[in-house]
């Protein structure tokens, strides 16, 4: 774990420390998502973002159970009951 101090610098600007960059990959121009949670400022990449709400949603999905099928069943049976109501 790296730990730096960070100062708020001009127009609400934080300027990392190259530690910190070093520990994060993070170069010039990396795209962070940032939150505040109980208190404390979290950057997170966008790519741990969606790995992060990939994994809440594969825990919500039962084992066995294919969303694709079954969204692609639900539309079938609305294609069917539009069908036969024409």
């Amino acid at each position: 774990m790296v730990t730096a101090e960070v100062r708020l610098g001009t127009q609400g600007r934080l300027v990392l420390p190259r530690e910190i960059r070093d520990e994060l990959g993070a170069e010039e121009g990396t795209t962070y998502i940032a939150r505040v949670e109980d208190g404390a400022l979290i950057l997170e990449s966008r790519e741990a973002v969606l790995a992060r709400m990939q994994a809440r949603l594969r825990a919500a999905v039962p084992p066995g159970v294919s969303l694709v099928d079954e969204l692609l069943a639900e539309r079938r049976s609305d294609a069917a009951r539009e069908d036969a109501g024409r």
